[in-house]
């Protein structure tokens, strides 16, 4: 049965033909130097006003209607700590249940603000640190049903930032799993603004005994999350009502050189995020979807509360990402929010496996080509006879009833695009396309869109999009055959300001509500938008020419070797030069064809040692060679000298934000020595 969300919101489905212009431009709206504004092909321009969903309570709301007894937020059981053990099968917290909880909790916070026991700065702000799991969303949904403010601090962030966060936000009052209150207390001289900590997870008398004593010396108050509970039990009041102009959440952003920056996002920015996320959805209300991309992030944050307006059930990994497929199986998501990372894993572990000699090979070659070409030439990604002979394993390996897939956060090759189309038989939003600063949302692709890779779709009905010249790179709105310009988005879900910083949201915002995205998109014929390059991290090489090392990462990222690269360029030098992390699992039967003999992806050291082999480095240089060829880069553009390593860039070196983007300048100083080594050959011969 299709989910609707309340009375008379049903949820809309994709048209089984669907039109020749995925966007439009709103007549009247094209000015110099710029194009006109493109709205959704199908939905056009969402009116806010119109919905039952206009503030994030609504949302849950609409999923308790669907019934109090449904399983809502499910999680694995431990059975066993040593060695750790999880069960085999999910424990659910119903709708009614979370209900009672979020109202405790609700209802403790507007005391503890009430009476000065917490509180005290410009907004009710409350911390919550935690990886994923049920109690995140209960704290949360309690948080906006009493007009507080979230703050999610980033399980992933380093000292200064969680700092910077705490006393910007002036958070009074966090709720902390067990293994970040030590760090809390140990950071307490320098967050004096920080009066009260709550343990998510249950204290034993000897470590509520430690923690308070600790607490002490700092006036700060330990309590866990049953003590709040009760406090609300007893001072239980009704959810306070919002306007959509009033704030839900400061979400900071991982700057990639400076302190990350607050978003402000209100309750109807959150609310038309989710309505527009809900037309083209296709999950039924006794789905679930997978809880593992960080809700510290608006990305899986959206997804969650689209998943919650229906009635569906949320599903949270177990924390090790690793048991990410096991978690899945014993799930059985119909819904897999995701990024490329894990994707292009799925991707290239299922074409290993169906690389074989004989029979067994010839038979999934001959099943995805069939696929393939029918999906290219009518849009139906299914097939009677091949899903159930050939890709029932495949689908097997995320539970097997998968509905839809998103990815968001860097582009998919064209190969894993299809390959995801055909394998799994479902929707899969390649071109989803969104910022913190747009609530998680802007772009995504049509339903049976087979010629979408590559591309970010159309425009999300909750906001239009425009491109604007940028002259110093040679882009402008007449470019032909497809305008090209800076990418940007206004609407509904959009952002207005940054927290206590006016000079960054000036920068950010202009006076007619449109936000830079500092990415430069063009409009092919369908007007669907592909980002091709970003407004910043342009560098001059000796020569002259301008080289945008962002673009050329896009493009050197689908090589199916690389699993990492960071590309640098230097005015003093005159070619590109990258670092290389090449995926076990590709790296070792290059190695095996090189050396002649089998080598596992799991033989970490003989891997390391062909990492510093030439001929290795040759041939996956000739890889990405072939990918700068295709994408038509320029002799300048090209890499012409790779370093080649199995050392990750992570957030544990500071070498990538807490959403997996690169810092440059410390992925560069970490590997300085490599960079001077490759310069000092000078630039390759042809």
């Amino acid at each position: 049965m299709a989910a609707k969300f309340l009375a008379g919101d049903s949820i809309q489905p994709y048209p089984e033909q669907l039109p020749e212009k995925h966007s439009v431009p709103v007549p009247g709206t094209k000015r110099p130097g710029q194009t006109a504004h493109y709205i959704h092909g199908i939905w056009g321009f969402l009116d806010p006003t119109k919905h039952s969903i206009r503030v994030v309570p609504d949302i849950f709301t609409s999923g308790i209607a669907k019934g109090r007894d449904r399983p809502f937020l499910g999680h694995r059981p431990v059975v066993s700590k040593q060695p750790l053990k999880f069960a085999n099968h999910y424990e659910w917290q119903t709708y009614g249940q979370v209900d009672i909880r979020r109202r405790n909790i609700g209802s403790a916070l507007t005391h503890l603000f009430n009476t000065g026991a917490v509180g005290g700065g410009d907004l009710p702000t409350v911390g919550l640190w935690s990886i994923n799991r049920p109690e995140w969303q209960i704290i949360d949904i309690g948080l906006t049903s009493y007009k507080k403010v979230g703050v999610s601090l980033y399980d992933t962030l380093g000292k200064d930032s969680v700092e910077h966060i705490i006393n910007h936000a002036e958070l009074t009052i966090i709720f902390s799993t067990l293994d970040h209150i030590p760090a809390l207390l140990k950071m307490a001289p320098q967050i004096p603004v920080l009066k009260m900590i709550v343990s998510i997870d249950p204290l034993s008398p000897e470590i509520s005994k430690v923690f308070t004593e600790w607490g002490q010396i700092h006036n700060i108050v330990v309590k866990d999350l049953s003590e709040i509970e009760a406090l609300g039990q007893a001072n239980l009041i009704e959810p306070i009502p919002c306007l959509p102009s009033d704030i839900a959440s400061i979400v900071y952003t991982s700057g990639t050189t400076n302190m990350p920056k607050g978003v402000v996002t209100t309750h109807g920015q959150f609310a038309s995020g989710v309505v527009t996320n809900l037309l083209g959805l296709e999950m039924t209300e006794d789905s679930s979807v997978f809880s593992y991309l960080p809700l510290a992030h608006i990305y899986g944050r959206i997804n969650e509360m689209a998943s919650c307006a229906i009635g569906a059930r949320i599903g949270f990994f177990t924390g090790d990402p690793l048991r990410l497929i096991e978690d899945c199986q014993i799930l059985k998501p119909a819904f897999f929010p995701s990024v490329p990372r894990v994707l292009n894993r799925i991707y290239q572990a299922a074409m290993a496996a169906a690389d074989v000699p004989g029979v067994k090979g010839d038979l999934f070659r001959k099943a995805y080509q069939a696929k393939v070409e029918k999906f290219r030439t009518t849009g139906d990604n299914t097939h009677w006879f091949w899903d159930k002979l050939v890709f029932r394993k495949i689908r097997a390996v995320l539970g097997g009833n998968i509905m839809m897939m998103s990815s968001g956060a860097a582009p998919l090759s064209a190969d894993v695009v299809n390959f995801l189309n055909v394998a799994f038989s479902c929707y899969f939003a390649e071109g989803v396309y969104g910022m913190t600063e747009t609530c998680g949302v802007g772009s995504r692709s049509f339903k049976g869109d087979a010629t979408a890779a590559g591309t970010v779709g159309p425009p999300q009905s909750s906001n239009m999009m425009k491109l604007v010249d940028v002259p110093s790179m040679g882009y402008t709105s007449e470019d032909l055959p497809c305008p090209r310009g800076e990418l940007h988005v206004r609407g509904a879900n959009c952002f207005s300001r940054y927290y206590k910083d006016e000079k960054t949201t000036a920068e950010t915002v202009d006076d007619e509500g449109w936000v830079r995205t500092g990415d430069v998109a063009e409009i092919d014929a369908k007007g669907r938008f592909r980002i091709i390059d970003r407004v910043k991290n342009i560098i001059k090489l000796a020569q002259g020419e301008y080289v945008a090392l962002e673009k050329i990462e896009n493009v050197y990222s689908t090589c199916p070797a690389v699993m990492q690269l960071y590309i640098h360029g230097d005015s003093l030098q005159s070619f590109l030069a990258g670092i290389i992390v090449p995926d076990p699992a590709q790296l070792a039967p290059i190695a095996s064809k090189i050396y002649g003999k089998k080598i596992a992806p799991e033989d970490t050291d003989t891997l390391k040692a062909a990492c510093t082999d030439p001929q290795v480095n040759k041939h996956i240089l000739g890889m990405l060679t072939q990918e700068g060829k295709k994408a038509a880069l320029k002799g300048f553009e090209s890499l012409k000298r790779i370093h080649v390593t199995l050392d990750p860039f992570g957030t544990e070196d500071n070498t990538m934000t807490p959403t997996m983007k690169i810092r440059r300048k410390d992925a560069y100083n970490k590997f300085k020595k490599e960079f001077d080594a490759m310069y000092a050959l000078g630039e390759p011969k042809l």
